[in-house]
Parts: structure tokens; C-alpha cells; sequence
């Protein structure tokens, strides 16, 4: 093992050589110039499928746009303006509104594409949802065949279904039902690291566990609920419960009990889909309830200003950053910088989605002469159902300085995205 030992002038150094690397790669992929990918296909794909539908006079026959293909074959259902009123009185169920805003914005056009591809079980939704996508495969040929029996054949499984192109059309039509900029588009909503803060506001429940593997013991249970406030703005509750292990006199004891508690509010102020950008500002305060004396808090409120920052790359891949400064009433600051690079993977065409990421977390302390830390997260996010609104994240904290006498940790989250629907839908 190679043996890192910073001290305070090389690490600002680094720090400084990491802060420019990742702002000029974030300037760099702002560029006009710069299409980012979209699980897959970049923004403008939508807009080149619409041009490819028209062709010259005298040539095939003319493939119809996205509004055609919506009005022919979802309208029934899904009603001429998108809202969902037809399916709503017929099948007595509840469609999505496409024209709300607070729904379509958040979801991505992977999403759509899936459940238009597959129907409503590909995402765990209701069956009355058909299937319009082509085949991908001749399994998924023989699993229509199955459910036709006698009346279904790979020419009738085929016919009349829609290629990749028309779906994209349709989509790109659905976009147009809902007109409010302010909402950010579900791409920008990136995998979310087990450190590093989102800059996306969201609806989500998250239940973190951090245990060290060495030195002392010690186990963090967090759970964290945020609720998204508008089109940008979000709130949250933070509520940790704490077990320790002590070293009193040399004999070590364990505490549990509650930690400081915590609320937050973010603001994404800025997102641009073209530039596949988001920016946020944010804070959380901390309440001293956890019990100081035995390891459990701070003992004193602490004020935590954020700058939350992601970008799309190529390759649906991606980098995020967070700035962070803890500032208690009582004693020294810290400034924190958090960054988490990662890539999405899907093993077929409209399935689930895999991300491994890699943290980088760099912490100064402005009120100790001792040396500034830098931990390595490797981990990788897994969704453990078909609507993918419920994730787990498996990683390892490795200390990059002071390993001698910082321990080894191993976290784990367990997210539910409830807007998405209850935690025991979509299996």
C-alpha cells in the first residue's frame, strides 16, 4: 500500500489542482457547443427524429410526426391535450397528467420510452398499458407469443408496433404538453453518491448506515427526507441515531442515542437540458441533540452553507460537486469538497440501470494545526425493482491520508423515491 502523507500546504495544493481540474471540465461542457449524452442519445435527437419524418416528394410515404402517431394511438386513452381525462372516466384509473408540470418534468425520456416499448409492466405499472415498441429480441417475441397464445405469431407480435424513431417522435411530442421552464428535466436528476449532495430537488426517503470495519466502533444510521417545494426549491429533515464505542481510561464502553437533528432547504438556481447542467444553494443547521459527552454531537448548533453542482457527460457518464462549509456556533470550521464521477449501464435496451461512481473527499479543518484529510468512496448504485424508484448503494470508505490512525468504513443506502409510488409498488 502506498502511504499518502499530506501536509496542510501539499493538500491545499491538491485541492486547488482538483477545484480547477473539475471547474474547468464543468466551463468546458457549458459550452454551446457541447450536446450532452441522455442516457444514451443526446438532447437533440428528438428534434432530428421530428426532421427525419419528412421526406422528399416522389419517396416513401411520409412517416408520421409525433403528434399523428399520439392522436392515433394514446389520445384514446390519454386524451388529445395529454391530461388523461378519457382514461380516467373509461378505465377508472389514474393516468399521468402530461401537462403537470411537477410530473413530466422529473421524468426522464428513458423512462417514457420504456413504458411506451414495453407497456405498463416494464416500469411496474398497470397492464392496461399495452406494449407498442418493436421487439427487441426474440425472447421478448415468445413472452408476447405466450401471453397471445394460438392468436399471436412473431408477424402479428411485429406488426403495427413502433420503431425507436416513432417512439422518440411521441415523446418529443409529450414535452410540448407541459410549457413551464422553471421545472428541471429527470436527466439532470443524477445518481446520487453516498456523500456527496444532489444539486436535483427531490421527493425521496433515505435510510444511510456508515460503520467503521477497524479501529473503534462505530455506527451511523441516518435517514434523510426531502420534499421538493415548487419547481426548484426543496426542503428536508435529517435524524441520526448513533452507536459508539468509547475509550474511557482504557476501557472502552458503548453510547446510542439520537444526533444532532437537522433540517435544509436547496434552491437549484440554475439548469440548462441542452448544456446538461444544474446548479443549486443550500444549507442545512444542525440542533445539538445529541449528547456531546459521550460522542454523540457536536454540542453546539452548526451552520452548513452548500454549493451543489452536476454535469452530463458523454457516454452517459457524469461528475458532481459539492463545496461545503461546517460552521458551529462553538469552535473550529471545516470546508469540505465532495466530488463524485460515475457512468450509468444498462444491459438492455429499456432495463435497469447500474452505476458505479468513485467519491473524492477533501476536508479542511480551518481551526486545528493538524493535517487535512482525503478519503476514496468507490461504490456503485442498483435499482431492486422495475420502476427503479428504489435503489441501494454498496461502498467502502478508504481514508487516503492518516490511514494509520483513521478507520476504514463501509456505507450502504436504501432510497425511495415516493413520488414514483409506494415502496412496495413496481416489483
Amino acid at each position: 500500500m502506498i502511504r499518502l502523507s499530506l501536509q496542510h500546504k501539499s493538500f491545499h495544493g491538491f485541492i486547488a489542482f482538483l477545484l480547477t481540474l473539475s471547474m474547468t471540465a464543468y466551463t468546458v461542457a457549458m459550452a454551446d457547443d457541447v450536446a450532452p449524452v441522455e442516457n444514451g442519445s443526446a438532447p437533440r435527437a428528438l428534434e432530428e427524429a421530428d426532421e427525419a419524418a419528412s421526406v422528399e416528394d416522389g419517396g416513401p410515404p411520409r412517416a408520421l410526426g409525433g403528434k399523428e402517431i399520439f392522436e392515433t394511438r394514446c389520445a384514446a386513452c390519454h386524451g388529445v391535450d395529454g391530461r388523461g381525462d378519457p382514461g380516467r372516466q373509461l378505465l377508472k384509473l389514474e393516468p399521468p397528467n402530461f401537462a403537470d408540470c411537477s410530473f413530466a418534468s422529473r421524468e426522464p425520456d428513458s423512462d417514457f420510452a420504456a413504458v411506451i416499448h414495453g407497456g405498463g409492466p416494464a416500469r411496474g405499472f398497470s397492464v392496461l398499458m399495452p406494449a407498442h415498441g418493436v421487439p427487441s429480441s426474440q425472447a421478448e417475441i415468445d413472452q408476447i407469443n405466450a401471453q397471445l397464445g394460438d392468436a399471436g405469431d412473431s408477424k402479428t407480435v411485429i406488426s403495427g408496433r413502433l420503431s425507436d424513431a416513432e417512439i422518440a417522435r411521441v415523446i418529443s411530442h409529450l414535452r410540448t404538453f407541459c410549457t413551464d421552464a422553471r421545472w428541471p428535466r429527470g436527466e439532470l436528476n443524477l445518481p446520487r453518491p453516498l456523500l456527496t449532495e444532489k444539486a436535483f430537488p427531490e421527493d425521496e426517503a433515505v435510510l444511510t448506515t456508515i460503520a467503521n470495519v477497524n479501529r473503534n466502533g462505530n455506527v451511523v444510521n441516518q435517514l434523510l427526507v426531502e420534499k421538493r417545494i415548487g419547481a426548484r426549491g426543496m426542503v428536508e429533515f435529517e435524524m441520526p441515531v448513533i452507536v459508539r464505542e468509547v475509550d474511557e481510561g482504557g476501557n472502552s464502553s458503548w453510547h446510542s442515542g439520537i444526533g444532532d437533528i437537522a433540517i435544509g432547504a436547496k434552491y437549484a438556481f440554475y439548469h440548462s437540458l441542452e448544456r446538461g447542467s444544474i446548479v443549486s444553494l443550500g444549507g442545512e443547521v444542525k440542533f445539538p441533540t445529541g449528547d456531546d459527552d459521550k460522542g454523540l454531537g457536536k454540542g453546539s448548533v452548526v451552520f452548513e452553507p452548500y454549493l451543489a453542482a452536476a454535469q452530463m457527460l458523454p457516454w452517459d457518464s457524469f461528475i458532481q460537486l459539492q463545496f461545503l462549509g461546517e460552521i458551529p456556533t462553538s469552535g473550529g470550521s471545516e470546508v469540505y469538497l465532495r466530488s463524485a464521477v460515475g457512468k450509468t449501464f444498462t444491459f438492455t435496451p429499456h432495463g435497469r440501470a447500474w452505476t458505479p461512481m468513485l467519491e473524492v473527499i477533501g476536508v479542511i479543518d480551518l481551526g486545528s494545526s493538524t493535517e487535512a484529510n482525503l478519503d476514496i468512496v468507490p461504490q456503485i448504485q442498483i435499482p431492486l425493482n422495475r420502476r427503479q424508484h428504489v435503489r441501494l448503494n454498496v461502498g467502502v470508505w478508504i481514508p487516503a491520508t492518516r490511514h494509520d490512525s483513521r478507520a476504514t468504513r463501509v456505507g450502504a443506502y436504501l432510497l425511495w423515491d415516493w413520488y414514483d409510488g409506494g415502496f412496495f409498488e413496481g416489483w
